[in-house]
C-alpha cells in the first residue's frame, strides 16, 4: 500500500487461500473493495448462517426470462445489495447486458465511486442463467 493513498481497508483474500509467506494472504486499498463487491455479488441471502440477510437476490433470477424486466430486476438487485453491504462506495451506475454469442450468459457491469479519494471505478461480472427449454428436447 502506497502511503500517499488513502487507507480502504484490509481484509483476507477470497478465495482464502495461503500468501507468498505461507501464511493467510491479505488484500488491502481498491482490491480489498474489488473482492468485497465480489463477494456482496456472488452470495445468495441465506448462504450465511450467522449473516443469513447478507447478499444480492440476483440469484432468484437463474430460471426467468432474460427480458427487460428481468434486466431491470438484476440492475435494481446488484446496486441496492451494494449499497447496503459496503459504504465505502457509492453505486454510480449497474448494467446489465446479454451476451449474444452465450444463450443464458448476462454481464452485469458495476460502475462505483470510493468515498475515501473520489475514485471511479468498475466491474463486470458473469452471471448464468438456466435458459428455457424449447419443448420437444
Amino acid at each position: 500500500m502506497s502511503t500517499d493513498a488513502p487507507f480502504i481497508g484490509r481484509g483476507l483474500a477470497f478465495p482464502l487461500r495461503a500468501g507468498a509467506t505461507g501464511a493467510l494472504a491479505m488484500v488491502e486499498d481498491t482490491a480489498n473493495l474489488e473482492e468485497a463487491i465480489r463477494l456482496i455479488v456472488a452470495t445468495a441471502p441465506g448462504e450465511r448462517p450467522m449473516r443469513p440477510e447478507f447478499g444480492c437476490r440476483i440469484h432468484d433470477h437463474v430460471f426467468a426470462p432474460i427480458n427487460e424486466a428481468t434486466i431491470g430486476t438484476i440492475a435494481f438487485e446488484v446496486e441496492r445489495a451494494i449499497a447496503r453491504w459496503d459504504p465505502r462506495v457509492d453505486v454510480e451506475a449497474v448494467d446489465v447486458y446479454v451476451d449474444d454469442d452465450v444463450e443464458g450468459l448476462l454481464y452485469i457491469e458495476v460502475t462505483y465511486r470510493i468515498k475515501a479519494n473520489n475514485d471511479e471505478r468498475n466491474l463486470v461480472f458473469p452471471f448464468y442463467t438456466i435458459p428455457e427449454s424449447r419443448g420437444g428436447d
